[in-house]
């Protein structure tokens, strides 16, 4: 460039970029900056419409929408306006999806109190084990009857199965599933989990069935943990303690199901006629070792719970808190990567898999409920 060049020229030319055509740091910082202020934006929206809704007709359904559909809705609306503006790649190296994700989970740990899953009644335990294994095996089956791709055959299994999004994400590290693959199945989550609120408390009511029983059908078979706890909450205290005992042992299940599908993808999916086999250090330079941290970050919780009782209930609120930040800027960033093709290829099966396997788990989920849980006591 010649110094004959005026400063508006150089205003006009492209900020360099790095050999691979990503933007170098300036406009990565002005991704960060997006992408931050979308997730506050999120949390934002996620206290106000709440707020806003109380005492009308939507109070319902403004509590049960949780923060991953405000995320993804913002980051798909940013996608659009970027893409238009010709600024999505510019900015794209701040949409740090896999290190968003991987940070949430293992925060996600500190949740989880071992403690309570090894005092709680081994009901609990037994329902967890049964319907997560039942559940995953008929979606992972009915998926590939009706030729799902094995990544989207796995998150949708695990999401179903256990924990909803969450197992999703957890899943998707395990799986390497593409990120459109990973917004879709968390999208059918809350589809799905948000007329589950009002649907089995009041089924539970039809069906005469007791708090108990009640409790156990709620946590065994709503996606997510805030849906459960807004059923629950309608079923009746009793009934809302023990959906939250089995919901939170069946998330504990989080960590195998992922050690499962990585050995099974390395061994099976991804393995080619003739070659060799897999050796266990490929399996574990594969593994997700943020699941490692979410077990560490679990045994961390329990041991400081232990020591100083529900004083610390506080800090775990905090870290809670922080990682449904992380969880909301993955889910943003989600939204302003992605890109529909994949999506349309895989047309109306994953949807109709998802909802055979809804229906599949409430029927097991009911009949081990009433099976387990009858009788048990409650307050």
């Amino acid at each position: 460039m010649s110094t004959s060049d005026t400063s508006a020229d150089a205003a006009d030319r492209p900020l360099p970029q790095t050999p691979d055509g990503r933007a170098t740091w300036p406009w990565t910082v002005a991704g960060v900056v997006l992408v931050v202020a979308l997730a506050l934006l999120v949390t934002w929206l996620s206290e106000a419409v709440p707020e806003a809704a109380e005492g009308t007709a939507w109070s319902g359904i403004a509590e049960g929408v949780e923060y991953p559909i405000y995320a993804i809705a913002l980051g798909l609306l940013g996608n659009l306006v970027l893409s238009a503006t010709g600024q999505r790649d510019r900015l794209s190296g701040a949409f740090r999806t896999e290190f968003f994700i991987k940070t949430g989970l293992v925060l996600l740990g500190a949740s989880i109190d071992l403690g309570v899953i090894a005092g709680a009644a081994l009901p609990a335990i037994i329902q967890a084990i049964v319907l997560v294994s039942a559940v995953f095996a008929f979606t992972w089956w009915l998926a590939g009857k009706l030729g799902v791709d094995q990544r989207l055959r796995a998150l949708l299994a695990s999401a179903v199965s256990i924990c909803g999004v969450s197992a999703a994400i957890a899943a998707a590290g395990a799986v390497q599933a593409r990120k459109e693959q990973l917004a879709y199945s968390a999208s059918l989550v809350i589809v799905f989990a948000l007329p589950s609120i009002f649907l089995l408390p009041w089924l539970a009511t039809l069906f005469g069935l007791p708090p108990a029983v009640a409790g156990a059908w709620i946590g065994g078979n709503i996606d997510t943990t805030a849906a459960v706890s807004a059923a629950g909450a309608l079923a009746g205290e009793d009934a809302l303690q023990i959906a939250t005992i089995v919901k939170v042992t069946q998330n504990a299940l989080m960590g195998l199901v992922a050690v499962a599908l990585t050995a099974y993808f390395a061994f099976r999916v991804e393995r080619t006629a003739g070659s060799a086999r897999p050796r266990w250090a490929d399996l574990w330079h594969r593994f997700p070792k943020f699941v490692l941290g979410f077990v560490a970050a679990s045994v961390i919780a329990t041991v400081y719970l232990g020591l100083v009782g529900s004083a610390g209930k506080a800090a775990i609120s905090d870290v809670n808190a922080l990682r449904n930040f992380f969880l909301t800027l993955a889910f943003i960033s989600i939204g302003l990567e992605f890109r529909p093709g994949p999506l349309r290829e895989a047309g109306w099966r994953p949807v109709g898999v998802f909802g055979a396997a809804t229906v599949f788990n409430l029927a097991v989920g009911l009949g081990l409920a009433a099976l387990l849980f009858q009788g048990v006591a409650t307050g």
